[in-house]
């Protein structure tokens, strides 16, 4: 049995472990663009579902109101809002009257 290898063996070993080698750092490369590239992607989709989903929010919020507005009875809310400025124009009037009395004594 002799104790040396061939030359050829050798040198096949030699040219596989260098294509190896050669190829790794290429392949390594080419995983993580892949990794970024899926990465990004996932993160795109996930901003277009979140923007949707606020969308859809800011639509049934503005349904909501409306329908609230819609719902209100014009006529009581009329009624309520004269009522609120027949008392604003009484208590104006009574300070109107108040201060011209104050005037009127301060000056005696």
């Amino acid at each position: 049995m002799p104790n040396t290898v061939s030359d050829q063996i050798t040198d096949s070993v030699t040219q596989a472990n260098t294509t190896v080698l050669g190829q790794a750092p290429a392949q390594a490369l080419g995983t993580l663009y892949q990794t970024a590239a899926a990465a990004s992607g996932l993160a795109l989709q996930n901003a277009v579902h979140a923007q949707q989903n606020q969308y859809a929010m800011s639509n049934a919020v503005a349904v909501g109101g409306i329908n609230q507005l819609f719902s209100s009875p014009t006529a009581a809310s009329a009624a309520a809002s004269t009522k609120i400025d027949a008392g604003f124009e009484g208590i104006l009037t009574k300070l109107g009257t108040l201060l011209t009395d104050r005037q009127g004594g301060g000056s005696r």
